[in-house]
């Protein structure tokens, strides 16, 4: 059997008066330094391993529950009201997959202040998000997203 190592992560989109939270990743990120994206970061086995299982043998929400951390970790938010967007894959040197699950929350609480792991953050709306040298797929993901707000039926992803 082949050997092989996965990585979970999750991303979220928040909203706040109709527009959406971006931030600069820190120079010396390993990845996309400089970069514009959403908050969010990896599920460890922490996050789950000392819960209360919600059935004999399962846990729920656990992506939610780490994109709550992440969000307060990163930019110092309080969320609400977490819907799935997307997902997407990738592989990472030999035999590491990636899954990245995107979420969107409505902001609930808090003022925004900045981890290492970023140096700057901005609201915007759909057409000031253009103006930012975003991650790939960001701005795809913030257009899926405007149209499911704006009442759009949005089937899957789309480039």
């Amino acid at each position: 059997m082949e050997n092989k190592a996965h990585i979970f992560s999750v991303i979220g989109i928040i909203i706040k008066d109709g527009k959406y939270l971006i931030t600069r990743r820190s120079l010396n990120k390993k990845s996309f330094p400089g970069k514009w994206t959403v908050p969010g970061g990896t599920l460890e086995l922490k996050d789950y391993i000392k819960l209360v299982k919600d059935t004999l043998v399962h846990w729920y929400g656990l992506f939610e529950k780490v994109l709550r951390r992440e969000v307060k970790e990163e930019v110092g938010l309080e969320i609400k009201n977490i819907c799935y967007l997307t997902s997407m894959t990738f592989i990472r040197l030999e035999n590491i997959l990636g899954l990245i699950v995107s979420l969107y929350a409505d902001y609930s609480d808090g003022k925004i202040k900045l981890n290492e792991e970023s140096t700057d953050f901005k609201w915007v709306g759909l057409e000031e998000a253009k103006n930012y040298d975003l991650i790939e797929g960001i701005y795809e993901e913030l257009e899926m997203l405007n149209k499911i707000l704006m009442g759009e039926k949005v089937k899957e992803w789309e480039k």
